[in-house]
């Protein structure tokens, strides 16, 4: 397939300057004149060289890589079926949709956009955390930075040393059960040629435990309303857990909250400070 770098330059320049900072998540500013986002501001979006995406826009420069195309289409807030015709015009085949996809909605994109003072992630249907707020990450690290298996927190939970430390022990035991009932279900639901089952498959090799709470043949366990997390930096936590699930992508929005006036809803709004700090 041949790049289209006429019909790729329109159609970046036509969702850019669509799209208005408060769909991102950015500040308008008093003094603003262009009426969509600007090049660096959807560069950094797309964690890009604003330069490169000049250079698309310009009709020239090397032909953007399935990497860079994922970003430039999250950055952009772009639909399934405009992400897939990004691939297109840019001369690559789109992505599968097996159903886990990784590609977010904009739906639930604009929602964790406005939630940046608070814990808050995205989550495929196996685990795998796709954004993070950055007090999110504050909570819980950066989850997005694990590849392969370990990308879904069930396998960091049953094959790393140290994946249960953040979770008081007391809840370990119910936690176990959680993940490999999640993925059970998801494993029936997708079919036995699907990542869910090769997952499965792997974990029985590698964990005994894995193995005895695999063959309780357990369904249908839902998370306990509060989460117990040991932070290294505030200690103790008692969260509640709220998620929004998408149907059309399989995928589910958390947003962790304390109750006011506890000693969980002052380290939390601690945690965001920190997570505001770096994010500077």
């Amino acid at each position: 397939m041949s790049i289209d770098r006429e019909g790729l330059a329109v159609f970046l320049r036509g969702r850019r300057e669509a799209l208005q900072p408060e769909d991102v998540g950015l500040p308008r500013g008093s003094r603003r004149r262009t009426s969509g986002l600007r090049r660096e501001e959807l560069a950094a979006l797309c964690h890009m060289s604003a330069d490169y995406l000049s250079r698309i826009e310009q009709r020239r420069g090397p032909q953007p890589s399935e990497q860079m195309l994922v970003s430039i289409a999250q950055g952009l807030h772009l639909t399934h079926d405009e992400r897939d015709h990004l691939f297109l015009l840019a001369g690559h085949r789109p992505p599968e949709r097996e159903g886990v996809g990784e590609h977010i909605g904009p739906g639930l994109m604009r929602i964790l956009d406005r939630l940046q003072d608070t814990p808050a992630e995205i989550i495929t249907e196996l685990g795998e955390t796709l954004r993070q707020t950055p007090p999110g990450i504050a909570l819980t690290g950066d989850l997005t930075a694990f590849t392969g298996a370990s990308r879904a927190i069930g396998y960091r939970w049953f094959t790393r040393p140290g994946a249960r430390d953040l979770y008081d022990p007391a809840d370990h035991d119910v936690l176990s059960r959680l993940w490999v009932s999640g993925l059970r279900e998801v494993a029936t639901r997708r079919g036995p040629t699907s990542r869910a089952a090769r997952l499965t498959e792997d974990l029985t090799r590698r964990s005994e435990e894995f193995r005895e709470l695999w063959e309780r043949q357990e369904v249908g366990l839902r998370p306990r309303e509060v989460k117990h997390f040991l932070h290294p930096e505030v200690g103790p936590l008692a969260l509640n857990c709220q998620s929004l699930h998408d149907p059309s992508t399989s995928q589910a929005l958390l947003v962790y909250t304390a109750q006011p006036g506890t000693e969980s809803h002052e380290k939390l709004q601690l945690l965001s400070m920190l997570g505001a700090s770096a994010a500077v």
